[in-house]
């Protein structure tokens, strides 16, 4: 079966700063029409950070404003335009943990929710963390927290709701898959 829906008209809805916003209709593969709302994001990256031994998970603590908590995430910060993935993985570490990896392994890249958002994000796992020597500026509006919790404490946090975004969640069983091969 063709899945296919051909693109018919795309009107701008909004233009933000960090999302931008369109209505497209689309001709669907039985030659219906229908409206799609898209929203359009320049992607992002995410960071898995253990401790030098490897038995903590470091998170910072924010609010979070679209579900109007306090969440528990892994490291994590949109992409500049014309700025590499990997560049802003070792800006972000920077800025919101203020530490530098000596390596930077691709774990994923992955889309948030593709029924919706092109958002396209790319996890990385921060090998050999060292306190970087020149702090970044934070961002103003982000008051942030740095968590460290042992996988009992983190396992806590997901049961409890305070893990409970994507990224961190495929962060953690990577941990726990790194953990089991450990073991094995």
């Amino acid at each position: 079966m063709n899945f296919e829906e051909k693109l018919l008209t795309t009107k701008s809805i909004y233009h933000g700063r960090i999302i931008n916003l369109e209505e497209q209709t689309v001709e669907l593969p039985n030659g219906q029409t229908a409206q799609r709302e898209i929203v359009r994001h320049h992607g992002a990256v995410a960071l898995l950070c253990l401790t030098a031994a490897q038995d903590k998970l470091i998170l910072v603590r924010q609010w979070r404003q679209p579900l109007s908590k306090t969440t528990l995430e892994i490291p994590a910060g949109k992409i500049e335009i014309n700025e590499s993935p990997s560049v802003t993985a070792e800006r972000e570490l920077n800025e919101e943990v203020r530490l530098t990896a000596k390596r930077l392994e691709k774990i994923a890249v992955f889309y948030t929710s593709p029924g919706f958002a092109d958002e396209k994000m790319y996890l990385y796992l921060a090998h050999d963390l060292q306190p970087v020597q020149k702090k970044l500026p934070q961002d103003a509006d982000e008051f942030l927290e740095l968590v460290e919790l042992t996988m009992e404490e983190t396992d806590q946090a997901v049961e409890q709701g305070e893990i409970c975004d994507s990224k961190t969640l495929m962060a953690v069983w990577y941990w726990k898959l790194l953990q089991t091969q450990a073991k094995g």
